[in-house]
């Protein structure tokens, strides 16, 4: 929006000066030519840069021409820096493609193909034209349509600052688009070449009446389209004595500078900001919503940094667009939860406005000004909770509770310490159960507009690097034992203000700050663990062998690792950033907030590898310490909060906040190379975390519902594996523990009744990142084990403690599978036996684990410890076959362990000798013995495969098969399977024997033409039928009992009367060489039954029978009459059951014709 013209002639104005508080910069001529500048250019740049034209017009009648031409001259942006600022989304990427395409190298593109002509300055106003390169391609310059080459372009500056642009462009952005770069930079890189006039009401003044009559006239006659409308309404206007025209002293004049009274900042088009916005917002999580919506983030927090008022205004407009989003009606009228991107966006949000309001040089006026809007925010209905995981009731949509609420965290830090007297940024939501009030994302804001700076130790702090060397020291803890100034405020507020610092330019003094709470927090870490000690000798509660307690000492229920300023995190960037070295780009550049946020932490072996920034050690000015520099501070800042005990938030948002904030950290450890004093402060901080008591996460006594510390353990196990290994691994072993389940692991009545466990675990609140926590235990247990791959005393410690604490079978059968990877190099590297058998143990546990429980990796599992097994040896394998029933099913044993084991591949393997060959198949024969007893359904078959090359055991196996369908344990199926099996291995009369014991399990209905046992029942009256006479009159008898289908029976009659199929049989001079005849036993008592079960079957089917089954019933007849005349009276059978049809059922007229048609 552009400035409103001020009105020249009336000199009003107010009695204040506006300062912008931007630092001066040279004139690169003057630098390039070392000419010492002239007073009068010496004293314009300060007037153009602070004071009001408007100012110096009032006080001064008559200024001379070239003084004001010098003032108007210095008074145009001298730094491209700030052009850049407003015209790129996204000046700080680091994408070379990404560069060329914003608006700012655009216009230096054109300005350096020297597009930019026809440039005049008139006071306050520059104007020129910026044309289509010569030779353009629209690949080069899109912009540039072919109906539109030319582009007039006007700006109107003041003090240094653009304050409104337009351009003849269709251009619709945020920021300004090329043709204003390229305008703006030629006036910058060429200012004495720029004609330059004075405002053109200094000009007007020198003309007489006749002179201004015919300027107005060639106006409107050079330019009658547009002007003469305009022109001739002003002309009616000033002929009425009474308008408003006449009534207003003096007449606007564009080009003299904006009033003094009118707001002094850059041009920011807000209508093109809340569009952009509201676009970026329809389009929901995509992903080049969210990219450019963190961009403008980025450029507030780029424009805070310059000391840019249009900061705070931005985020104005970005925050009312963000609470105007559709989607907050939809989210809070359904409970729902919003989507995880966009509850990002919301929580930069709020920590932007924190940064805002927390401004140190902000006045009372501007505070109350931010605090009403804040106020009016957190009142909206749609405002998103500062707790984005609480669910409002139904009761309570109506009523939302916004007082603020004092801060309820358990940090000692605020326990010992009465100084200073701050109000603190309250805790979240994240509370046990208790009464606490709803806050939104923006209370933490409206906490900090009470906050202040005028505190006389904080300004000590602010503006001193030397010691207190006053022994008279005012305020109890203001300083530690070596005359360090300490600010022992609540870490999430005190870090809240080096944040807002630093976001504000006044990088030194968040220095000094900085370094006044790292110091505060080794005073605090050291003072615990005194208290802890003093405990421990008094006596306190018992703690488990983990080091838990169900009544701990201490605990924090709001942790600095997940907070939603993220204290540690600012700490760090803060005192880091300060030691990279020179010429290296910021943190901001390496490290994308948003994809560390989405995604896991990047370890040093990513896939996809990154620019790192490089450190060097800046000493602590005024430190008597020489090993005490920035970048070892920064480092012991993160360890501290990396390492404090903190309780597991309550929502699955929090829960995840709080593993990325820890990964984001130690992504940013590891791109530090560690030196002889930042070992020294790893071994320094590694002992007093362990030392620490339940003020640390490493240490005893600690609360059950703490956060573990796996990933935090595995960085500084492999930090200082190196240099100590000995604390590396005592860091290890403490980290390996998961409160949450070993609370219960030493209670007796849980080993009693397994599924206490999940009863005892429901009191708590539900763990969501369990499966993450899992899998970073498994990391450090798999890194552990690799470090001692050759160390036979820390191994079985290792090892011990991995089965001891990880009780996901899925995470510990992949640390075996690790362990096994790392022993048995695919590339045939040198193996590792000891950790060879380490796997092997941990495979056992998983078998145990997983026996009794369903696991969908199961069958793998089974597999992989064989495998094991086999590269362990002989003895490896044998002790998992005698041992199977603790590891195995007896389906598992006799399936893929036992045909694994007895495979050639195996043999070959294990390189055994004809004794271990033997043996290993006695031990086979064994298992497949012990299984079949106990599952003989299952595992019958198996067994007998696996014992047929020893006769005894073979036996045995038969046996125990027979015993099983005696006593009905195995199904019909199943014997008819083993059957089936026995004759195929040449054992026909113990298949025959099966086969009858099924055929007493077999039951078929006159209907049951389709059963799937009929196949069976072939098989056997086959079987019967080839091995002689008697064995089949010995099946018929069961057959006739137990089958009622006419036709299975007729089927197997027709086959019986055929000559026995031939079989290969030790007594075959028994086997039927004629067939047999169906007048005598037993072929005829099985023509008896199929006669039968058809008249029974006919009678049936003709009480329910529909007309669409006549012809069905009739070819069903015809069947039953070749049957029927199987018999020598079969035909008088028959005739008999057609009469009968036809006087039982002469109403089915129809039916009954077609039968005497087809039967007579």
């Amino acid at each position: 929006m552009a400035a409103a013209p001020r009105l020249c002639c009336s000199r009003l104005g107010s009695n204040s000066l506006i300062n912008s508080g931007r630092l001066l910069s040279v004139d690169s001529k003057v630098d390039e030519k070392r000419y010492p500048e002239t007073l009068l250019d010496v004293c314009a740049k300060v007037v153009a840069l602070h004071i009001p034209f408007q100012r110096i017009e009032e006080r001064y009648d008559r200024i001379p021409e070239p003084v004001q031409k010098r003032i108007i001259y210095w008074s145009f942006p001298r730094n491209e820096k700030d052009i850049c600022m407003y015209s790129s989304l996204s000046s700080d990427s680091n994408s070379c493609s990404d560069l060329q395409k914003l608006p700012f190298h655009r216009g230096l593109r054109l300005y350096e193909s020297g597009c930019v002509e026809s440039v005049l300055q008139v006071g306050f106003h520059l104007s020129g034209i910026v044309a289509a390169p010569k030779n353009s391609n629209n690949n080069t310059h899109p912009n540039f349509s072919e109906n539109d080459k030319r582009c007039r372009v006007s700006i109107t500056f003041d003090r240094c600052k653009i304050t409104s642009v337009t351009c003849t462009c269709d251009t619709k952005d945020i920021f300004w688009c090329q043709h204003v770069v390229a305008l703006a930079i030629y006036r910058i890189r060429n200012a004495d070449s720029v004609r330059l006039r004075v405002p053109i009401s200094e000009t007007l003044l020198q003309l007489d009446r006749q002179q201004l009559q015919k300027l107005v006239q060639y106006l409107i006659a050079e330019h009658h389209t547009e002007v003469l409308p305009t022109a001739q309404r002003l002309a009616d206007d000033i002929l009425q004595t009474k308008s408003l025209i006449n009534r207003i002293a003096g007449a606007p004049d564009p080009t003299a500078g904006a009033p003094a009274d009118e707001e002094h900042s850059w041009h920011l088009d807000e209508e093109q900001v809340g569009e952009q916005v509201r676009t970026y917002l329809s389009q929901g999580s995509y992903y080049s919503a969210n990219k450019q919506l963190n961009c403008l983030f980025s450029k507030v927090k780029e424009m805070l940094r310059a000391k840019d008022s249009n900061g705070g205004r931005m985020l104005r407009l970005i925050t009312e667009q963000f609470l105007a989003d559709p989607r907050l009606v939809i989210w809070h009228s359904q409970g729902t939860p919003m989507t995880d991107k966009c509850r990002q966006l919301w929580d930069q949000l709020g920590a932007l406005w924190v940064c805002i309001v927390l401004n140190p040089h902000c006045t009372a006026a501007e505070r109350a000004h931010w605090k009403t809007y804040l106020e009016k925010w957190a009142n909206m209905h749609v405002c998103p909770l500062e707790d984005a995981d609480f669910r409002p009731m139904r009761s309570n949509n109506n009523s939302r509770r916004r007082m603020l609420v004092d801060d309820t965290s358990s940090d000692s830090s605020d326990e010992d310490n009465d100084h200073p007297k701050e109000r603190s940024l309250s805790s979240s939501g994240h509370h046990r159960p208790g009464t606490s009030q709803l806050r939104t994302i923006f209370h933490r804001a409206l906490e900090a507009c009470n906050l202040c700076w005028n505190d006389s130790h904080l300004k000590f702090i602010l503006n001193n690097d030397s010691l207190n060397l006053n022994s008279e020291t005012p305020v109890k803890g203001a300083f530690n034992s070596q005359g360090y100034p300490l600010w022992p405020e609540h870490i999430p507020t005190a870090c809240a203000r080096v944040e807002a610092l630093r976001s504000h330019g006044y990088q030194p003094e968040a220095l000094r700050l900085a370094v006044a709470i790292v110091r505060t927090m080794k005073r605090q870490q050291r003072d615990w663990q005194c208290r802890w000690q003093a405990e421990q000798d008094r006596g306190v509660a018992p703690c488990s062998s983990s080091g838990i307690t169900s009544n701990p000492l201490h605990y924090n229920q709001e942790g600095w690792i997940g907070h939603p300023l993220d204290p540690i995190g600012a700490l760090f960037d803060t005192l880091a950033e300060s030691s990279l070295l020179p010429e290296t780009p910021s943190l901001d550049q390496y490290f994308d907030v948003n994809s560390l946020l989405n995604s896991s932490h990047l370890e040093e072996g990513s896939v996809m590898p990154r620019e790192r920034p490089r450190y060097h050690h800046v000493p602590v000015p005024g430190s008597r310490d020489r090993s005490e520099t920035y970048l070892s501070l920064a480092v012991e800042a993160a360890l501290i909060g990396l390492g404090q005990q903190r309780v597991m938030p309550l929502g699955l948002y929090a829960q995840e906040k709080a593993c990325k904030h820890e990964d984001r950290l130690i992504t940013k450890l590891h791109d530090i190379e560690l030196d002889g004093t930042l070992v020294a402060v790893l071994r320094k901080q590694a002992m007093l975390l362990l030392e620490g008591g339940p003020f640390s996460g490493l240490g005893c006594g600690i609360h059950p519902e703490s956060v573990p510390m796996h990933t935090f353990a595995k960085y500084l196990f492999t930090a200082m594996l190196p240099y100590d290994s000995e604390l590396a691994y005592s860091v290890g072993l403490r980290a390996m523990r998961l409160p949450i389940l070993e609370e219960h692991d030493d209670n007796e009545e849980v080993a009693i009744n397994p599924a206490m466990n999940s009863s005892v675990l429901t009191r708590y609140p539900r763990w969501f990142t369990l499966g993450h926590i899992e899998v970073q235990q498994c990391a450090l247990a798999s890194t552990m084990l690799s470090a001692a791959k050759s160390d036979v005393v820390k191994l079985p410690t290792v090892l011990k403690s991995a089965q001891r604490n990880i009780h996901s079978s899925s995470q510990l059968f992949k640390l075996a599978q690790d362990a096994f990877r790392i022993a048995v190099p695919a590339d045939g590297g040198s193996r590792h036996p000891t950790l060879l058998d380490a796997a092997f143990q941990l495979g056992l546990q998983v078998m145990r684990m997983t026996l009794a429980s369903l696991n969908w990796r199961r069958r793998e599992m089974v597999r992989w410890l064989v495998t094991c097994a086999t590269e362990l040896g002989l003895e490896a394998v044998i002790s998992i076959i005698q041992n199977w029933y603790q590891l195995f099913s007896p389906t598992e044993a006799t399936g893929p362990v036992a045909t694994t084991v007895m495979s050639h591949a195996t043999v070959m393997r294990l390189n055994l000798d004809f004794r271990q060959q033997e043996e290993l198949a006695s031990c086979a024969r064994t298992l497949a013995l012990q299984c079949a007893t106990k599952d003989p359904p299952n595992c019958a078959l198996n067994a007998l495969t696996l014992c047929e090359s020893e006769p005894f055991a073979f036996e045995a196996a038969y046996q125990i098969v027979v015993d099983a369908a005696t006593t009905n344990v195995m199904t019909s199926s199943q014997l008819f399977t083993v059957a089936r099996y026995m004759e195929h291995r040449g054992y026909p009369h113990r298949a025959y024997k099966l086969a009858v014991l099924a055929m007493k399990g077999v039951h078929l209905a006159y209907n049951q033409d389709n059963h799937p046992a009929i196949n069976d029942i072939h098989w056997a009256c086959a079987l019967a039928h080839s091995l002689g006479k008697s064995e089949l009159t010995n099946l018929v008898p069961l057959l006739v009992k137990n089958v009622q289908c006419a036709t299975v029976l007729s089927d197997i009659l027709r086959r019986c009367s055929m000559a026995a199929p031939g079989i290969a049989t030790l007594d075959a001079k028994r086997r039927c060489i004629k067939p047999l005849s169906l007048d005598k036993p037993p072929l005829r008592q099985l023509l008896e039954a199929a006669i039968s079960a058809y008249v029974n079957t006919t009678h049936s089917r003709l009480t329910h029978i529909s007309p669409r089954h006549y012809g069905d019933f009739i070819e069903f007849l015809g069947k039953a009459r070749e049957t029927f005349l199987l018999a020598q009276d079969g035909h008088i059978q028959f005739a008999q059951l057609v009469d009968n049809m036809k006087s039982a059922y002469k109403g089915k007229k129809k039916l009954m014709l077609l039968v005497k048609e087809r039967f007579g």
